[in-house]
């Protein structure tokens, strides 16, 4: 697309705060936090692991936890059956492979049991300081509307995204597309009128 630099200009100015919005102190709780935020919103998972991480802040904490309690204290999370079992599972995990550290590299923290390629890039970019796009379904519904990607799956949406932003832009760009897709280019109804970037997107020109 011609007009990357101008979108990501644009998006900068308009989201200069833009960040992670899940809360964690140590790369350990932004892998937890990442797995719980799967199918749920960043608010719902911060109220659950703001009580979570204060009584249980580090892997040596929740190797005490049985699947039971844990889908107890993850219950207002939709799937939580499935990621606390994920969750221990990738705990022992870390514990036997990787003598309890958060992996910095995308083959090894894939590897572990609930950790798919959006999670790990979420982890590499805001526990590592290392350059990724996570595509979650605001960075693949914003992409793909306004024509910086042209896909209907993920993966080849993030390798679109790679392809066209600078690399040393995929990680704030990454927040950009996430806090421009949860403040105006909303899945139903895409305030289009509001948008700075409307005179670029394909989609927004025909509304």
């Amino acid at each position: 697309m011609n007009n990357t630099n101008e979108i990501l200009d644009i998006l900068s100015d308009t989201y200069p705060d833009a960040h992670c919005e899940l809360n964690h102190r140590t790369p350990f709780q932004l892998l937890v936090a990442t797995i719980l935020s799967a199918q749920s919103t960043d608010k719902t998972v911060n109220k659950v692991t703001d009580r979570l991480f204060i009584e249980y802040p580090s892997l040596e904490e929740f190797l005490q936890l049985s699947e039971d309690v844990l889908e107890k204290k993850i219950k207002e999370i939709g799937l939580y059956r499935n990621k606390a079992k994920n969750i221990l599972n990738m705990c022992r995990d870390l514990l036997v492979r990787f003598k309890g550290q958060v992996p910095s590299n995308m083959e090894e923290l894939v590897s572990l049991p609930g950790v798919g390629r959006k999670t790990a890039n979420v982890v590499l970019s805001n526990a590592f300081g290392i350059p990724a796009i996570a595509v979650d379904t605001h960075v693949f519904r914003v992409s793909n509307r306004i024509g910086l990607a042209n896909s209907d799956n993920v993966e080849k949406t993030e390798k679109q995204l790679m392809q066209i932003i600078p690399k040393d832009k995929w990680s704030k760009a990454h927040h950009w597309l996430i806090w421009h897709g949860r403040r105006i280019c909303h899945a139903r109804k895409p305030e289009c009128h509001a948008c700075p970037i409307k005179m670029y997107c394909k989609t927004g020109k025909i509304i």
